[in-house]
């Protein structure tokens, strides 16, 4: 991994703990740094905004085939959320650190994030999940993912 020099080992970040409430969401400043692993950057988050996908995974608000009630993520089949989860799908900020196969020169470049994780070649969206999802996002100081999900910012 190339990084900058003063990453922290440990960061602040909200983790989601469960369905529920705001009581869910937990302030924690003890939480690792994440380390980009290959074809990964590691961007120091700037803002997050809130999507309502990160509310109505909280509450577990998408109900099922068969019960419109019942508590359920987004995704029916295949379900990646763990707890904790730290949310957030609408990031900007700066890359800090790359992992193995990524260029060091893009250190230093301020993006925005894509917050869709693509999990086939195709355009088949079947697939698809998202980070603060399937995946750690951006209610926190750092964000790792995938190289190809930071876009540039240059204006």
């Amino acid at each position: 991994m190339k990084s900058h020099p003063t990453i922290p080992a440990t960061m602040a970040a909200v983790q989601l703990t469960g369905h529920g409430g705001m009581e869910k969401l937990v302030y924690r400043t003890d939480v690792k740094v994440p380390s980009p692993a290959a074809g990964e950057v590691l961007v120091k988050v700037s803002a997050c905004g809130m999507n309502n996908t990160d509310v109505w995974v909280r509450q577990g608000a998408y109900g099922t085939e068969e019960d419109a009630a019942a508590v359920s993520t987004w995704r029916r089949q295949g379900n990646t959320l763990t707890f904790p989860r730290i949310q957030g799908t609408d990031t900007v900020g700066t890359i800090v650190a790359v992992g193995d196969g990524v260029s060091a020169e893009r250190i230093g470049e301020r993006v925005m994030v894509d917050f869709s994780i693509y999990n086939r070649d195709d355009d088949s969206l079947a697939d698809i999940d998202y980070m603060g999802h399937g995946r750690d996002g951006g209610y926190a100081e750092y964000q790792a993912l995938p190289a190809e999900n930071a876009h540039v910012v240059d204006t």
